[in-house]
């Protein structure tokens, strides 16, 4: 069973799951890939528009990599009140385990305002890996 991780900031909710792909890793050669579906529901009054990502991602060794960009997979999803959106993405480790946490920039349509959204840390653990360090 998979781990699901979730935070809550100014009413969008956001929801992890992570998955281990053993078929596209290669532990001998220092490869290891997760999926991670991410589902954001607004739980707000407002309609709001998902502008930006920021991600940090850090391998067992401490190595942090920063990833930002425009919208999630090709896509800026604008959310009414109660609606969710979804979406499966994934990354590569050279180790067995890490994790990942990062922040949404989003747009509040109604007024105008950007405001930032937390995504929840989760860990990231092959099955070799003999124990959770996250």
């Amino acid at each position: 069973m998979n781990a699901r991780y979730e935070a809550t900031t100014a009413g969008i909710n956001v929801s992890v799951q992570v998955f281990y792909l053993a078929a596209q890793s290669h532990p001998a050669a220092g490869r290891f890939v997760w999926a991670y579906n991410i589902r954001l529901t607004n739980g707000g009054a407002d309609t709001v528009q998902l502008l930006r990502r920021s991600w940090e991602i850090t391998d067992a060794t401490g190595n942090t990599q920063l990833v930002h960009g425009p919208g999630v997979i090709g896509q800026t999803p604008i959310l009414a009140p109660g609606e969710s959106f979804e979406y499966t993405s994934g990354t590569p480790l050279p180790t067995e385990s890490g994790f990942m946490t990062g922040k949404y920039h989003m747009l509040n349509l109604a007024t105008g305002v950007e405001f930032t959204i937390a995504i929840p840390a989760f860990s990231l653990d092959s099955p070799t890996e003999n124990s959770r360090r996250h």
